[in-house]
């Protein structure tokens, strides 16, 4: 798997964000009817109760409305927000233990066997004499395996987790926005591990992975709505060090200078507070 570092990150990110095949309006067209289509066949299968089959168009229809941009699917990925609700919720949990439960195949019971009569020992058979061991000789006897030498150096450094599957980014960031609304509204930042306490759902992502969830949830912003993405800090709310390349794929730069991607940043966070202040949830 791929680290990010460097200007490598910046390419990838350029590559799976506004790189990406360029959709006509017959392509988004065939992607919203297919997507509707399953999206039936999901609230079928719902109101049916059948589990597997309802799992399995779920996951089906985030792979195709992430063939859109999110701003081209607002209304379908709505949708699946409300059936991840009813998938989630404890009846179908205990909806899908009890199906589990009588579709498990019974295990058969083994063919019985011949009980065989155990061999009786010899009548004359005499006990063999345990030999009489000393606690000094048996200390002698037993090697004495060395302790492991204590490593040296600086403890190993944690992997990254690996990168996510587009789909399952497009359903992240479907969660995420209305909570980054929520921060705007508080007139308030978070961060990562903030937002993960939150999200119960939401995994230790990739840095990589950030930062396109950060550009889906963007994304689908409406003409002259300040960038949410903006509010994602670090430490004692510091800009994210990755917003400048963000907000240059939503179409917003923020210079080219450390002085002048700060100001932006800043501008950006006051625009989000003030845009989203008196907006209702």
């Amino acid at each position: 798997m791929r680290l990010s570092g460097g200007a490598a990150w910046q390419i990838d990110f350029r590559r799976r964000t506004t790189g990406r095949p360029t959709l006509t309006a017959m392509d988004i067209a065939s992607i919203r009817r297919t997507l509707n289509g399953t999206l039936t066949e999901l609230q079928r299968a719902i109101d049916n109760h059948t589990v597997a089959e309802a799992a399995s168009l779920y996951e089906l229809a985030w792979s195709q409305a992430a063939q859109a941009p999110p701003s081209k699917t607002k209304e379908q990925r709505a949708q699946l927000k409300v059936f991840k609700e009813i998938l989630a919720s404890p009846e179908w949990r205990e909806e899908e233990r009890r199906q589990a439960r009588s579709e498990r195949p019974k295990a058969r019971p083994a063919p019985g066997r011949p009980a065989v009569p155990k061999a009786r020992p010899a009548a004359d058979t005499v006990p063999e004499r345990r030999k009489t061991v000393w606690s000094s000789d048996a200390e002698a006897a037993t090697p004495r395996t060395p302790r492991p030498a204590p490593a040296l150096g600086r403890p190993a450094r944690a992997k990254a987790p690996a990168l996510l599957a587009t789909s399952r980014l497009w359903e992240l960031a479907t969660d995420l926005r209305p909570l980054l609304e929520q921060t705007a509204r508080a007139r308030a930042t978070t961060s990562w591990p903030a937002i993960r306490k939150h999200l119960p759902g939401l995994p230790r992502l990739h840095p990589d992975d950030e930062s396109i969830l950060l550009w889906l949830v963007d994304e689908e912003r409406e003409a002259g709505e300040p960038l949410l993405s903006a509010l994602v800090t670090i430490r004692d709310r510091q800009m994210n060090p990755r917003f400048p390349q963000i907000a240059q794929q939503l179409g917003l730069p923020t210079g080219s200078t450390r002085t002048e991607q700060q100001t932006a940043w800043s501008y950006e966070v006051l625009k989000a507070h003030q845009h989203w202040r008196h907006r209702r949830a």
